[in-house]
């Protein structure tokens, strides 16, 4: 168990700024996730944690140690990879007892640690297979396993479970969490996948073009994104975004834009006046919209018109995709909806749950709630 810093740490490949000078505190049993699309400089960020990748500059502690000299097999770190990394010759036992046997580990300690890893992950029934006869979720464990030996103070995991099917991936989720809880032990994970990043980690690093956007739990950051990218990664479906003219009109504040104008809650409207009779970027989440017919009024205060051009049934509740004027827009709706292609459908909105972006680069949310 330990506390991960980075502090100042920078990375480049020639010209290429890989990433951005930063500043990175992972508490202690923390479960910190790195978010990004590819080629952020998130990979990149936990190579530099192993060892595995020099830094430019700056600084690596992993509990009270200066790490910056130290090879990956002194920073008291294990790392589960995408592709497992499993040798194909050696049986699961002899896998996950390897690292261990090259330490020069007591026979008695390696085959205790196994047992133990194994009766954790469930693979106790698979220590006498190799790789080639194991299903992908069986290699992770067993990858997950050769890192529960080492007893490291913190875990690395770069993407792992990018090789598995939807089924597998989600069943992975819930057992590595499980894992995080059960051994109380420092994690950071790398992953594009943001439905990993919610459901897991107690804190989220959103990263992108090598800087760190945001930091912070999750619901915090899909609450109150920092800009408008960061808004529209984390989320499934992605957030709604349309271009829109705030205008007053008789004291009350409209978003207005092709299509359909929407009145302003008053709570929000003293923190955009500064924007009256700008153009900002109105961002909706398609959960918070819902089809006018089935929402509570008291929610779901203000609607708009649209066509739907897609219906996705999804069992629970019913994706659809619509145009409002000029504008796309995806909305999840109440399962019960008879919504059809080319129809006509009126649509309500959650205006507690709106966001508003600045229109110039970074587009920078702007705030407009007591925090």
């Amino acid at each position: 168990m330990a506390r991960v810093v980075l502090e100042n740490v920078c990375k480049d490949f020639g010209k290429v700024q890989a990433v951005s000078c930063f500043f990175l505190d992972v508490e202690d049993r923390e479960f910190c996730v790195l978010l990004g699309p590819s080629g952020c400089g998130k990979s990149t960020t936990l190579h530099m944690i192993a060892g595995l990748e020099e830094m430019n500059e700056g600084n690596i502690y992993i509990g009270d140690k200066r790490v910056n000299e130290l090879g990956p097999r002194d920073r008291d770190i294990a790392m589960v990879f995408q592709d497992y990394a499993l040798y194909p010759h050696m049986t699961v036992h002899q896998n996950m007892a390897f690292g261990l046997k090259l330490r020069k580990f007591p026979k008695s300690e390696i085959k205790t640690r196994v047992q133990e890893a194994a009766e954790i992950l469930g693979i106790n029934k698979l220590l006498d297979r190799k790789p080639r006869e194991l299903s992908g979720g069986q290699r992770q464990r067993v990858a997950l396993g050769r890192a529960i030996v080492r007893k490291p103070a913190v875990f690395l995991f770069d993407e792992p479970l990018s090789n598995l099917d939807a089924k597998l991936r989600a069943q992975m989720r819930t057992e590595i969490s499980k894992l995080h809880d059960r051994l109380q032990t420092t994690m950071i994970y790398v992953t594009h996948d943001q439905v990993e990043a919610m459901t897991m980690g107690t804190k989220i690093v959103v990263m992108k073009d090598g800087e760190m956007l945001q930091i912070g739990p999750p619901l915090e950051i899909y609450n109150y994104p920092v800009d408008k990218f960061v808004g529209g990664f984390i989320g499934s479906p992605a957030m709604n975004f349309i271009d829109v003219q705030l205008v007053e009109r008789d004291s009350v504040l409209f978003a207005m834009a092709d299509g359909f104008q929407l009145p302003i809650p008053f709570a929000k409207k003293s923190y955009l006046k500064n924007f009256a009779n700008r153009e900002v970027i109105l961002g909706i989440r398609p959960e918070h919209i819902e089809e006018h017919f089935f929402a509570d009024k008291s929610v779901y205060s203000e609607t708009f018109s649209a066509v739907v051009d897609v219906v996705e049934t999804l069992g629970a509740e019913v994706q659809l995709d619509v145009a409002a004027g000029e504008h796309a827009l995806i909305a999840r709706v109440d399962a019960r909806s008879a919504a059809s292609r080319h129809a006509a459908i009126e649509l309500a909105v959650n205006m507690d749950k709106i966001h508003f972006f600045e229109k110039d680069s970074p587009n920078l949310r702007i705030k407009t709630e007591k925090r």
